[in-house]
């Protein structure tokens, strides 16, 4: 049974799926108060059969096939407790908005190098939370400062990779953001004080609302980013486009429920 989990909740959770967790990366020799992403393959009570951190079609393949060895299917099913299980997601902000956030790289790569072009395939999504202030600011034709802070600082970023750094505030080198007649227009400079990452882009977006609800959020920020960060090696050398799209989302996808990556353990901070 295949099942993709956020390790940076999963090894924080203290209910019967966290313990399973903490388990299997025990004998992964790894633990739960440090990186622990990868692929685990494991038995129905928490033994492990196989584990690499790789994204590598072939290797994944290698790596069912040599648990696949290890695992006896005649064996008797273990008898297990019922598991309890708690909801240790932080709930959206009450009557704010969620938006899905999708990036995607446009170019950068050479035709001939293979896994550049797996990366220019890849999707990075994410999610941008509104509080109820936020929201109702936006119904009526504003847009609120902290609006556009948290969606430069937190969302426009390359994780099409991998998870990506944040942005600080003194990392903001531009940021024109204007809300007119329904529509979103500016322009945005960010840049490391080193200068090995930044991003440069124009927005252009259009909102619509209806009985003081929004019922259209559509935001396009376009242009071009440079580095990368610890986990999100293999950047294109130099300037790459990058494209990252925000529009609402549908509420009734489990999916819709992830907290923003900038949020995990700083939700206060994030919200601000």
């Amino acid at each position: 049974m295949p099942v993709a989990v956020d390790q940076h909740v999963f090894r924080q959770r203290k209910d019967a799926e966290g313990e399973l967790f903490a388990k299997v990366l025990k004998q992964a020799g790894r633990g739960t108060d440090g990186y622990s992403q990868g692929v685990y393959l494991f038995t129905a009570e928490g033994k492990l059969l196989g584990f690499s951190n790789t994204a590598d079609a072939k290797q994944v393949k290698n790596l069912l096939d040599n648990a696949l060895k290890k695992f006896d299917p005649s064996a008797p099913a273990p008898k297990l407790a019922e598991a309890k299980v708690g909801d240790v997601l932080p709930p959206p902000p009450e009557g704010g908005l969620i938006l899905d956030v999708n990036a995607k790289m446009l170019g950068g790569y050479a035709p001939d190098d293979p896994r550049g072009q797996r990366y220019l395939k890849s999707i990075g999504r994410d999610h941008l939370w509104l509080r109820k202030d936020e929201a109702d600011a936006l119904a009526k034709g504003r847009l609120l400062d902290t609006v556009k802070e948290r969606l430069v600082r937190y969302h426009l970023i390359d994780n099409t990779r991998g998870e990506p750094p944040m942005w600080s505030t003194a990392e903001i080198k531009k940021l024109e953001l204007t809300l007119r007649d329904g529509r979103l227009t500016g322009t945005v400079h960010l840049e490391t004080k080193s200068g090995d990452r930044g991003y440069q882009a124009e927005f252009l977006g259009f909102l619509e609302a209806k009985d003081g609800k929004l019922t259209r959020f559509d935001l396009l920020a376009k242009g071009e980013f440079w580095g990368e960060g610890n986990f999100t090696r293999g950047a294109p050398k130099g300037r790459f486009p990058l494209a990252i799209a925000f529009s609402l989302t549908d509420i009734q996808r489990g999916t819709s429920k992830v907290p923003p990556q900038g949020a995990r353990g700083n939700l206060k901070g994030y919200l601000k």
